[in-house]
């Protein structure tokens, strides 16, 4: 070969003959210590490559030493009502089973299925004319016993004079007599079947015993009914007003009693099934007089007027019995409250942008508030949000919208809206807690 087809880099076979020299006469042993080595530094290199960089500095306990970012609320003074809970059943006041009081074919039905009605208003009309002609009949008993009446006094008069001239024998004259009092029997028995017949003629007109709402229709035009129907022509139910009866535990009878006994009504709302939806506002009527052994409850009956008919028979509501109302109470979200080692606490954020732990005694509460007895002050703060990772002592940073310490707390008007407690869960008592976690000192 020529210079200009050789490669520029030259390769110094003595130089690879070395060097492969060198690494055979390593120890078996160093040549694997040598791969070891290599392969954990190549595995270092890519778990680093693999790693993603934050590019964030770490806050809060966990990072730096810095202030823990959170959500906090002034403690307010304003009324807390107690409401004692209870899942109740709608129950109409009246509920009729129409039946017939004869025998006959129906040939009229005047209600719709459904139809409002008033008492007093036409339902059904039997057929009529059996009991027409029965009373027509019954007339006519009644005009013939009533000749033979008038011909037997007649009669006996006569006799009386005779027997006065001693003409006849007293037998006879005694016989006249009963003769007489058997017309007027027949007579007395003659107007009984007409009254019989014109009420057989006024049960043909089935007419509303009371003021409610026709259910479906359980016979048709044409049936041959009687008064022995199973299920009855129709069923009419009460809707306005309407109760609602519901238990409570025995424990709070003495405090519903006391009210009672003081002569205040207590206002009575039912919400639907969720709890969510109110319903119907009454009161509170009247409270069963014996304890059901078996759960330890007792029944309460509510009134309630249920113009828009929102209430319906045999339905399940949840009730809410207003019971009383703290007024001046100190009141701080449900969120702020905790519970762990110490018992039931709050953070408290104190004025130099630390938490303290501050134990509290709860009193009653509802899904958005509870009341504190002792513990916290109406004005200081509470946290809210970002509890989970506070310590005693901790620093924090208020997110933005967050109250700062030493800030007073809202006017009562903008505490609570007197009507808001109707469209709310409560119960009588602390809620739940919104954490367990206790905290680290």
């Amino acid at each position: 070969m020529n210079d200009d087809n050789r490669s520029p880099v030259q390769v110094d076979d003595r130089a690879v003959t070395r060097l492969r020299s060198k690494w055979q006469q390593l120890s078996t042993r160093n040549r694997r210590v040598i791969l070891a080595i290599a392969g954990v530094l190549a595995l270092a290199l890519l778990a680093w490559l693999l790693t993603p960089k934050s590019t964030r500095t770490p806050a809060g306990r966990f990072g730096a030493g810095g202030p823990m970012p959170i959500a906090a609320a002034a403690a307010q003074s304003g009324s807390m009502p107690i409401i004692l809970n209870g899942l109740g059943t709608v129950t109409p006041r009246a509920t009729v089973t129409v039946q017939s009081q004869i025998s006959g074919q129906i040939v009229v039905i005047s209600f719709k299925e459904g139809q409002t009605v008033k008492k007093g208003d036409p339902l059904i009309l039997i057929d009529p004319r059996p009991y027409q002609v029965a009373l027509e009949q019954a007339d006519g008993a009644l005009a013939r016993d009533q000749a033979l009446l008038e011909n037997a006094k007649t009669d006996l008069a006569r006799y009386q004079t005779l027997f006065a001239q001693d003409s006849i024998a007293e037998q006879q004259l005694a016989t006249q007599r009963a003769t007489v009092a058997q017309d007027q029997g027949l007579v007395k028995t003659d107007r009984a079947a007409i009254d019989s017949a014109k009420l057989n003629l006024v049960y043909c007109h089935i007419v509303s015993p009371i003021d409610g709402r026709a259910g479906l229709q359980l016979v048709t035009l044409g049936n041959y009914v009687t008064p022995a129907e199973p299920n009855g022509l129709l069923v009419i139910t009460q809707l306005k007003p309407i109760t609602v009866v519901f238990p409570l535990p025995q424990d709070q009878i003495p405090a519903i009693l006391d009210q009672i006994q003081a002569g205040r009504t207590l206002s009575v709302s039912a919400y639907d099934r969720t709890h969510t939806t109110l319903l119907a506002n009454g009161v509170l009527e009247t409270i069963d007089n014996q304890i059901d052994t078996t759960t330890g409850t007792v029944k309460l009956k509510a009134n309630f007027p249920n113009e828009d008919e929102r209430l319906f028979p045999n339905q399940f509501v949840n009730v809410d019995l207003l019971l009383n109302t703290l007024q001046g109470a100190t009141l701080i979200p449900q969120a702020a409250i905790q519970r762990g080692a110490p018992g039931t606490y709050v953070y408290v954020v104190n004025a130099d942008k630390t938490v303290s732990v501050r134990k509290v005694t709860l009193g009653p509460g509802d899904a958005i508030n509870a009341s504190v007895k002792a513990g916290i002050a109406p004005g200081e703060l509470v946290v809210v949000d970002g509890a989970d990772r506070l310590k005693d002592g901790a620093p924090v940073l208020l997110r933005q919208g967050g109250a700062a310490p030493g800030s007073a707390p809202p006017s009562q008007s903008q505490q609570q809206n007197p009507d808001q407690h109707q469209h709310r869960r409560g119960s009588q008592g602390a809620p739940a807690a919104q954490s367990t976690q206790a905290p680290s000192h």
